[in-house]
């Protein structure tokens, strides 16, 4: 975990001058109101907002419950529409069934406004993607998902996370994701609706290192991560996020570097 969490080694610099497209985590449309400032990197410039559903883990503790999907995706439009208003210019105000805007400004709109991926695991929150949004965040290779932005007129760059799991060994990588990460093999359906972490814990007690090796790509190899990044590009991606839950960060960072950026890029 220490590891984990330590910065960027020196050997892994962010190059100056270099300009990255970032999204950035799933904002919850319930408690984190839209109209509260932008989202900007480290050094002031905006970064691409990534919104979604939200989680009960999250949105239970502020004591006003966790709606249904229907009521979510209202919540979720509703916050789409007051971004796309305050984008605008100007002071605009906006009264929703579950959001209210008075006379609010954003006085520093950049010259080009930043990509509002919308994470979708089903069509309605595709189409949501296409018509509040201005791009597409999944999390599966799901090519139903990325026809359904297209179709109802999406038109922006279309995410997808892809888990994964470096370690010298395919069998240390798959122990420490089992250990950290097995939860994710139950799928958003559960996760969306557990409240903590011992919900959690409970919910993937059954899942074995078998299941997690089913889930993700894992070990040292990297020809098995270049097939499973073009499962996601012919499925309709052209963005790929490699999500490693492996033991080492710094070692999977020369791994990228070293063996699979050529390999993608070719």
């Amino acid at each position: 975990m220490e590891r984990a969490q330590r910065h960027r080694r020196a050997d892994h610099p962010a190059r100056p001058g270099h300009r990255r497209h970032l999204p950035v985590g799933p904002l919850p449309p319930g408690h984190h109101r839209p109209g509260r400032g932008d989202a900007r990197d480290p050094v002031g410039r905006p970064v691409h907002p990534r919104r979604r559903l939200g989680e009960r883990l999250n949105e239970h503790v502020v004591g006003q419950g966790f709606g249904s999907v229907r009521e979510r995706h209202e919540r979720l439009r509703e916050a789409l529409d007051i971004i796309n208003l305050l984008w605008q210019g100007g002071y605009r105000s906006y009264e929703g069934k579950y959001l209210q805007l008075d006379d609010a400004r954003v006085f520093d709109l950049p010259e080009t406004l930043p990509t509002i991926a919308v994470a979708a695991g089903g069509k309605a929150a595709a189409t949501l993607a296409a018509t509040h949004g201005t791009g597409l965040f999944a999390t599966e290779p799901r090519a139903d998902l990325v026809e359904t932005f297209t179709r109802e007129g999406g038109a922006g760059p279309k995410y997808a996370e892809m888990p994964v799991a470096w370690a010298p060994t395919e069998a240390e990588a798959i122990t420490e994701a089992h250990r950290t990460t097995r939860w994710a093999v139950t799928g958003w359906k559960v996760m969306a609706e557990l409240p903590n972490p011992v919900n959690f814990e409970a919910a993937s007690a059954t899942v074995t290192e078998d299941d997690v090796r089913g889930f993700l790509t894992a070990g040292p190899d990297p020809e098995p991560y270049v097939a499973k990044v073009r499962e996601y590009t012919g499925a309709g991606y052209d963005h790929v996020v490699l999500m490693n839950t492996g033991p080492d960060p710094d070692g999977f960072l020369d791994f990228f570097a070293k063996e699979l950026r050529g390999r993608l890029t070719r």
